[in-house]
């Protein structure tokens, strides 16, 4: 899944704290679009999931920040999908300065299937599964 971003954008001023860096709300947000960009190339698109009654739901969200992201910097965020179950997946993000190449971030997401009308975790249609098991990859550690 590295061969193409999932995200790509700009640390604009208003994303800055106190100190100067990209507040963690909006490291939280990038990592989130991303989450959808590689769902979608799994299959898990917002039609599918709009019409199977079907969502995503994250329960479990570790973020390691590494470098300081300033007003002005451009990001990229590259996914590797790392596990897939029956009803979960578990994938990392990993965020770099697109000039720099150096690391900002690194994120690792459990993500669980489930049926939004029964509250409750659902298996995966099948042609999701064999579309993940084709990214399903163990990155080199940054």
């Amino acid at each position: 899944m590295d061969q193409e971003a999932t995200y790509r954008g700009t640390v604009y001023p208003w994303q800055c704290d106190h100190v100067g860096h990209m507040n963690i709300m909006w490291y939280v947000g990038k990592f989130d679009e991303a989450n959808w960009n590689l769902f979608a190339r799994l299959g898990l698109t917002p039609s599918y999931l709009r019409s199977s009654g079907r969502g995503m739901a994250a329960v479990q969200q570790n973020i390691s920040y590494k470098r300081e992201l300033l007003a002005g910097d451009i990001v990229e965020i590259r996914s590797h999908l790392l596990e897939i179950r029956d009803k979960s997946i578990r994938f990392r993000h990993d965020m770099t300065n697109a000039e720099t190449g150096e690391m900002a971030a690194i994120c690792e997401i459990i993500g669980v299937h489930m049926d939004r009308e029964l509250r409750k975790s659902a298996p995966f249609a099948d042609a999701i599964r064999q579309t993940a098991l084709r990214y399903l990859t163990e990155p080199a550690e940054a």
